[in-house]
């Protein structure tokens, strides 16, 4: 019927939400990644209309540095094995180009890409102390791949593995889309993830200005940002966060330290047994052999 996405804004949504759910359930239900133990993720707009999630998964065993090029790859996949995977990748996990291919693209700022691509070539994949692993991205000379790519303004150029956003070829293949997937290796880096996801809406500053031309006053106001597939997805009610397990703030005190309410009949009795809280219950929990 000729519409796209721009005109079915409820069509896109319930689209995003199955992929999200089916995404959700092939990490956490399937295992494709490992046995996890905890997860959670944040959808959001960023003013661009389509919506996009951040999720961060803990895995109960730990990915190994030799394991990481099994799980996820920066590098442009062989035609020749897998066709079908460097269709995908070619067209959705390469950044750019920008810098001196393309200073106009969006990721310019004072002439430098604010994702700091293009990646240096390196031929392994090494693990940063503080950070994200440096992936193993070769260049043509040791066997990585190239294929040349035509930009909105006619030109050609030649792009490599330095262009490659980190992913799995398991959900590049499943999904078909951009999913870029990363291996946080320091409590830095989780922190960093966790504040991102929890950091709300778009700000934006508008203008009430009065039709009288006489009035030379101007308010200023403060309020979020929420395009057209926000609203929708709000009016459908759908999470905008969700995380497992639940996370419950515990009553800190000293031991015996617990706040204690009592009448004068119930006094003694308080003074006898002292009330349960959050923070005594978790010991108790923690203090079971059964619980890891």
């Amino acid at each position: 019927s000729g519409q796209t996405s721009m005109h079915r804004h409820d069509v896109t949504v319930r689209v995003f939400k199955q992929k999200l759910k089916s995404l959700m359930n092939l990490i956490t239900h399937h295992s494709v990644f490992g046995v996890t133990r905890c997860w959670l993720y944040s959808v959001e707009w960023q003013k661009r209309g389509l919506p996009h999630a951040h999720i961060l998964i803990w895995l109960v065993d730990k990915i190994r540095p030799e394991d990481i090029d099994k799980i996820i790859s920066a590098e442009i996949p062989d035609p020749n094995v897998d066709q079908e995977l460097f269709d995908i990748v070619t067209t959705n996990m390469i950044h750019g180009p920008c810098g001196t291919l393309n200073m106009m693209s969006p990721c310019m700022d004072n002439g430098k890409c604010t994702k700091r691509f293009p990646k240096p070539c390196q031929t392994d994949t090494i693990t940063n102390i503080d950070g994200y692993p440096s992936y193993r991205r070769r260049d043509v000379d040791n066997g990585g791949q190239s294929y040349e790519l035509r930009l909105s303004n006619g030109v050609r150029v030649d792009i490599d593995n330095r262009w490659v956003v980190p992913y799995s070829p398991l959900l590049c293949k499943t999904y078909k889309a951009h999913i870029n997937i990363e291996l946080c290796s320091s409590v830095k880096s989780i922190k960093y993830i966790c504040k991102y996801v929890h950091k709300g809406s778009d700000k934006a500053v508008f203008a009430v200005q009065n039709v009288n031309e006489n009035d030379e006053i101007t308010r200023y106001q403060m309020g979020r940002y929420i395009c057209s597939n926000e609203a929708i997805w709000r009016i459908f009610t759908f999470p905008i966060h969700e995380r497992d397990p639940a996370v419950i703030h515990l009553d800190v005190h000293l031991e015996n330290g617990q706040r204690v309410y009592f009448t004068e009949q119930t006094a003694l009795q308080r003074a006898l047994t002292a009330p349960k809280t959050t923070l005594t219950e978790f010991f108790n929990l923690c203090s079971r052999q059964n619980v890891v």
